[in-house]
């Protein structure tokens, strides 16, 4: 079996790759470990950033963004019992859209099968080789499905095989550095049957811990609360997780409380930063999150991985078309995104997440930073320049 480009993972990124791939002439293979239910369940950020979004409708796959997607054109931080809102529209002329990454999956699974494209779901890639073949070294991946190994010869392989994927480790380990980072704490999610109380994402720093009022739809609420590392949801009965909301998103002389209604999901997520340098080699190539992680506070993982194959589909093109110079250079552009991302994530979590092992001092410099956002419009511009994502060069 052949084609020229391999995918692995069939999450927003490679699919994203494959119909981009597809636009511009070029075939390519998507590989899949789990099964097509599966992948269209998995729950997932919802921020799109206003370049992202935009590369969607262009790309033939917005209209259910448009019509069901909800715009956001800022956000509101929470702390000292008050509310301040950042106004993205005014201050960066961008929003963003609150779309479950779910949502964008199944549009890109659709549209993939309906262009007749190559998705093989329960397909698990087991292992990345290099081939001779006419005096050049090809890749060629091996994997199984249905019981019986197969192979698929490829001119790159692309991996979107996330975190735990065989992509990152199939780089040569002498010539990759990896950074990472993790926090003192995890976030508790729930998913709520009950109409959300917000019209924008509240993002609550409080003395009890974290706490962030998102949302999944008109009738569904997303919320978290911030926890001890190692934490067991069993220890959180729903009467205590609303508790702790109320508490946590409370505002001085007004009724803050989000709205109750069934809780149908309960899960704890780790925080953690990481990174992979470089992202490419040889033929070869790394995307989304087997390359990079970000804590979500600043809602950047499903932005970085769309941002990181659309520099590939424009990439694979110019080598295609006989110039191998964006190739050459997707780690590096990638990468200048990416630790930007990094970072501003970074600073997000650390504003606005009490460290159960900081001093009195760095708590009220965090107290006093988020004062300085609310008063400064050039801090509040600089927060929604990143979050709403920062433009192409």
């Amino acid at each position: 079996m052949r084609t020229t480009v391999g995918i692995i993972g069939a999450g927003p990124a490679g699919l994203f790759l494959s119909h981009l791939l597809h636009l511009r002439g070029i075939d390519s293979v998507v590989l899949e470990r789990r099964d097509r239910g599966h992948c269209e369940a998995r729950q997932r950020a919802g921020v799109v950033e206003h370049g992202p979004a935009a590369a969607l409708r262009a790309a033939g796959v917005g209209d259910r963004l448009d019509r069901e997607g909800s715009v956001h054109e800022g956000i509101e931080l929470r702390f000292g019992g008050r509310g301040h809102r950042i106004d993205f529209r005014a201050l960066t002329g961008r929003d963003v859209v609150l779309y479950a990454q779910t949502e964008i999956v199944k549009d890109l699974i659709a549209r993939r099968l309906a262009d007749g494209g190559d998705l093989r779901f329960e397909a698990e890639a087991t292992a990345i080789e290099d081939v001779a073949e006419d005096g050049a070294a090809r890749p060629r991946i091996r994997f199984t499905r249905g019981g019986r190994e197969e192979v698929l010869d490829c001119e790159h392989v692309v991996a979107c095989d996330g975190f735990h994927g065989i992509g990152r480790a199939a780089l040569p380990a002498d010539r990759v550095r990896t950074f990472a980072k993790t926090y003192p704490f995890s976030w508790l999610g729930i998913l709520a049957d009950a109409a959300p109380a917000c019209e924008e994402l509240v993002y609550a720093r409080h003395e009890r811990g974290f706490a962030l009022y998102s949302m999944r739809s008109a009738e569904v609420s997303r919320l978290y609360l911030q926890v001890p590392n190692g934490t067991d949801p069993a220890e959180w009965p729903h009467e205590r997780i609303w508790a702790e909301l109320d508490a946590r998103l409370a505002v001085d002389g007004a009724d803050a409380r989000p709205n109750r209604g069934p809780i149908t999901d309960v899960g704890v997520t780790p925080m953690r930063s990481f990174v992979t340098e470089p992202m490419r080699h040889g033929r070869l190539l790394l995307a989304g999150d087997a390359a990079h992680i970000v804590p979500p506070t600043g809602a950047k993982g499903l932005n970085l991985a769309l941002h990181d194959v659309i520099l590939l589909s424009e990439a694979l093109h110019a080598w295609h078309g006989g110039d191998p110079g964006p190739l050459d250079r997707y780690s590096e552009t990638a990468l200048r995104r990416v630790w930007r991302a990094e970072h501003f994530s970074y600073w997000m979590t650390t504003l606005l997440h009490p460290d159960p092992e900081a001093s009195p001092f760095e708590d009220r410099l965090q107290l006093s930073h988020l004062e300085h956002i609310a008063a400064s419009r050039a801090a509040a511009g600089s927060l929604a320049e990143n979050y709403t994502g920062i433009p192409e060069p």
